[in-house]
């Protein structure tokens, strides 16, 4: 299957797995007041846009073998968000983060010139996803409700290609075997159960812990890639994954230190996993 024709299937499931999901939960009027609220639902289209990109490049690099260059997009994606902090929310780069995020763009520079190619789907990656979680942090929207507008925008346009293409007698599903349409189906619980908890644990995790359990996704990538895959791993590479290993170290290390200063100071401001903060 293509990974285009992938990607409408993972749009349709997701959205029809949603759907009785807004029902059940009782939150259908305020999904309705979403889709009512133009300025919330202009935002809810960008965030769309990103994320189908983002889907898009990630099935089509899984599918022609460039693994890795995912595995180092979700690694690179955190120090994006920072960057995109100090640029877009006025937050102030400390020292640890800085030497960080130029370690991250060494890396990035010594791969491109090293072998000559321009690391465009890792970069695609991590911009797409971190520019996404920014928009989705500045929407006043719950997580179910936002993720559905935007399976929802998607829904009908995907729907209609499938159509197309079994009309043309083109079409994987119900054309290949059983195992193929399960595994199109099951695409939904991929794609929306993940985002959904990401985005609630984001609301309900101190921010140690979510920097902490956003590396765990690209290092499964990475281990798959390398070991059960057998993706070749070059020597610039290894450097370049050294050198973005060593910024997320510091990261890690400076946002435990500011989490722990500011912690020290206000104890009773600190978060349990199961409230809101």
């Amino acid at each position: 299957m293509s990974p285009f024709e992938i990607l409408m299937h993972r749009m349709v499931w997701a959205f029809l797995f949603l759907l009785p999901l807004l029902l059940l939960l009782g939150r259908w009027k305020a999904y309705l007041s979403v889709l009512k609220t133009k300025r919330t639902f202009g935002m809810l289209a960008v965030t769309t846009m990103l994320v189908a990109g983002n889907w898009f490049v990630f099935i089509w690099a899984i599918n022609h073998n460039h693994i890795l260059q995912t595995s180092l997009g979700y690694y690179i994606n955190p120090l994006v968000n920072v960057l995109l902090a100090v640029l877009f929310l006025g937050e102030r780069l400390r020292r640890l983060q800085g030497i960080s995020v130029l370690l991250a763009l060494a890396g990035v520079a010594y791969l491109t010139f090293s072998i000559g190619q321009f690391p465009w789907i890792s970069l695609t990656l991590a911009f797409s996803f971190a520019f996404y979680g920014l928009i989705r942090k500045i929407a006043p929207v719950p997580a179910l409700e936002g993720l559905s507008v935007e399976t929802l925008l998607l829904f009908f346009p995907a729907a209609g290609y499938l159509f197309f293409l079994n009309h043309q007698g083109m079409g994987a599903i119900l054309r290949i075997n059983r195992q193929t349409d399960l595994l199109l189906v099951a695409s939904a619980l991929v794609t929306a159960v993940p985002l959904l908890l990401f985005t609630i644990g984001a609301r309900r995790l101190p921010f140690i812990s979510l920097a902490f359990l956003q590396y765990i996704a690209p290092s499964c990538t990475f281990l798959l890639a390398v070991f059960v895959y057998h993706e070749p791993f070059s020597i610039p590479q290894a450097v370049t994954f050294v050198l973005i290993w060593s910024a997320l170290a510091l990261f890690s290390i400076d946002a435990a230190k500011s989490y722990r200063r500011k912690h020290s100071i206000n104890p009773a401001e600190e978060p349990t996993p199961f409230t809101d903060t």
